[in-house]
């Protein structure tokens, strides 16, 4: 296994007990590779060419194991919907961690690799459809420049899951920064076990935020940084038209990457309260909601830092609360000039704000198609509904804003291609390339990924790919595939 040149180093196995459960995967009896991400594993410095495809299929499965592995199962909680749950990875198994050519610290994890203790009855396989969901998705994301976990490969496992109905098994190897959430710290300061509190912030300090190591108030700093990162993460979801769907506090990731990409999806036509998730019942996930959920979600994690951030419970509550608080004025701020970018408007005016929510209040009223209103302001994709009077007026507005700060049109247009991808992964579209996929295909998911791969370059004979499904009466509805 050393001519791939893995490079294991297993801080996180180093952890008491409390963190994790030592376990291998279970081993499948017929495991294929469908899809490999080749340019991925080159950024990694890893090295698969002299393996054949049945070999590639034993690492991928969990059959092989690379050398220098400490397979473990890691220890979380989790709001779900709101309510409090100690939960664990019941379905996952972590190999190590990986170390790139400079270091750079990343993790193994083989999603779908069998039961462990933390399976709280499930099988602990994962079905076809919803690991390609998440190579496509997550390796979209990734394009789309957002922090993300990655998709290395996904493989058939050659034995059926029981769902609905019986389905393809599969294994996704996936590739993160960390897999420590605020669940993590919600499940160590469940067992109020103020040790092992101190170890996880020195531990993810260590690994995530070095430049706290000399802080005087690690807590308290750590708490700040995870909300200016996450702040800025959900305003990068809010900026292409993403919903997670499932932002669950065992679904946020400390470093700020998206982690979990069961029911996502991508908006089409403008509506806040888009929701397409099949178990958000009451739109608590929606659209517009994700701003207020991160914050919601942050004041959880700042619960756990409580007994670190001041020996004195009141200070502590005070202290983090007010960070908590000054969250709405971050993302404020922040999105006000993600909008501004997406625009392309150069420096501020005092109508900025409701010049924005004229343009969303007209995408909603005629179902206009949120990614291809900014397209069409950059005279991309022409429609008809772009020809109502209400939108020239409003354009007319925009093109006398944009005229302030003696802002050129090339400066414009160069602000607006970085910030307006001209495709996304259309719901449509990721349904046929999962269809095809299931009945033996791989040919639309490739082609979709290959597209997916310059969302901001308009790219020849895609028009398929930018143009939304049509308007129907059948709500889309996206699985988290458990």
């Amino acid at each position: 296994m050393n001519k791939v040149n893995w490079k294991f180093d297993n801080t996180y196995s180093k952890l008491s007990k409390s963190f994790r459960e030592l376990i291998k995967p279970t081993p499948v009896h017929n495991p294929k590779v469908l899809i490999f991400n080749h340019k991925l594993a080159e950024d990694l410095n890893l090295d698969f060419s002299k393996l054949n495809d049945e070999e590639l299929s034993n690492i991928f499965s969990g059959n092989d194991l690379p050398k220098d592995t400490i397979t473990l199962a890691q220890a979380y909680a989790g709001h779900q919907f709101g309510h409090f749950t100690m939960l664990g990875d019941g379905r996952a198994v972590l190999l190590g961690e990986h170390l790139d050519a400079k270091k750079n610290r990343y993790d193994i994890q083989l999603k779908g690799s069998g039961r462990t203790s933390f399976s709280r009855g499930g099988d602990g396989r994962a079905a076809l459809g919803p690991m390609l969901r998440e190579y496509l998705i997550s390796e979209a994301v990734h394009a789309l420049k957002i922090p993300t976990t990655r998709s290395l490969a996904v493989v058939k496992t050659g034995e059926k899951v029981v769902r609905e109905n019986l389905l393809e098994g599969a294994i996704l190897t996936r590739i993160a920064s960390s897999h420590i959430r605020v669940g993590t710290f919600q499940y160590i300061s469940a067992t109020q076990n103020i040790e092992n509190l101190n170890t996880l912030l020195e531990y993810t300090i260590n690994r995530h935020y070095p430049e706290l190591k000399s802080s005087k108030c690690k807590a308290y700093d750590l708490l700040n940084l995870v909300i200016e990162r996450q702040c800025s993460l959900v305003i990068d979801w809010m900026r292409v038209g993403f919903i997670h769907g499932v932002m669950n506090t065992d679904n946020m990731s400390i470093s700020g990457e998206t982690i979990d990409y069961g029911p996502c999806a991508f908006m089409d036509h403008y509506d806040p309260k888009t929701v397409f998730s099949s178990i958000d019942k009451f739109g608590r996930y929606a659209f517009s909601n994700q701003p207020a959920i991160t914050k919601w979600n942050l004041a959880r994690f700042a619960e756990c830092l409580i007994p670190l951030i001041d020996k004195n419970e009141e200070t502590a509550l005070k202290l983090a609360t007010d960070l908590i608080d000054n969250f709405q004025n971050i993302y404020e701020d922040k999105y006000l000039n993600m909008m501004r970018n997406k625009l392309g408007l150069f420096g501020e005016d005092i109508n900025d704000k409701k010049l924005i929510n004229n343009l969303f209040e007209w995408m909603k009223k005629n179902n206009a198609d949120y990614t291809n209103t900014f397209c069409n302001l950059m005279d991309i994709n022409f429609n008809e509904v772009y020809k109502n009077k209400d939108f020239v007026d409003w354009k007319n507005e925009w093109k006398k804003r944009s005229e302030l700060n003696n802002s050129k049109k090339f400066e414009q247009s160069k602000l607006m291609k970085a910030n307006n991808p001209v495709v996304i992964p259309r719901n449509h579209k990721v349904e046929e390339a999962l269809s095809a996929a299931d009945k033996g295909s791989l040919d639309k998911m490739k082609k979709l990924l290959n597209i997916l791969k310059n969302p901001y370059y308009n790219q020849n004979n895609i028009e398929e790919y930018q143009s939304p499904a049509l308007l129907s009466n059948e709500k889309y509805q996206t699985f988290c595939g458990t």
